[in-house]
């Protein structure tokens, strides 16, 4: 997972102008090779990113809609510094040792129309709260050996402090060094189950 920015699906699958429900329906699973989720937090002057190595997701798809759920192991931290990442699996942040994993659930997404808009729930730290998540759909297609594929692009923007995520530096200005606000941004590959 690279904690660099994060690549669109518009190098990989053609984008279709409508993606109906009926010709997406059944269980899609995660590709994790070629998937990552990043995030992206203001830090002094500019923006920090980072990301998870160890990613899993599987998304249903009925004729109302679809399921997404998915989840980051928190010791897959993955940035530049080794010593940072271990910083971030501390209770100053993600707290690894008593929350191990960051989950993400929606149901009713709708995904048609090319875009995706789902509002879920995401649990980290040991809170859950509601998450809205917007982004667009790639695909579906049939690769080379006859998997069918589609992807998703989506992000969500929320308050980390409501995760009990608080750390913080003050700088002399008295403004904090980090910013409270996060967005996560994921490109997910799905392979439809047969």
């Amino acid at each position: 997972m690279s904690s660099g920015s994060v690549s669109s699906f518009a190098n990989h699958f053609p984008r279709t102008e409508a993606t109906p429900v009926s010709t997406t329906t059944g269980t899609w699973q995660l590709d994790a090779v070629h998937s990552n989720v990043g995030f992206e937090v203001g830090y002094l002057t500019g923006t920090f990113k980072g990301g998870f190595r160890t990613i899993e997701a599987t998304l249903t798809v009925g004729e109302n809609g679809a399921r997404l759920e998915g989840g980051a192991d928190v010791a897959s931290v993955d940035v530049k510094d080794e010593n940072f990442a271990g910083h971030l699996q501390t209770p100053d942040f993600f707290d690894a040792e008593r929350h191990p994993r960051i989950t993400f659930a929606a149901d009713g997404i709708d995904l048609s129309g090319g875009n995706v808009v789902a509002n879920g729930y995401l649990t980290m730290k040991g809170d859950t709260h509601p998450v809205g998540v917007t982004g667009s759909i790639g695909g579906p297609l049939t690769d080379g050996y006859g998997n069918e594929r589609l992807g998703l692009t989506v992000s969500a923007s929320f308050d980390r402090t409501a995760f009990g995520i608080n750390w913080n530096a003050p700088l002399p200005t008295g403004d904090p060094a980090l910013s409270s606000d996060i967005t996560v941004k994921a490109d997910l590959f799905f392979v439809k189950a047969r």
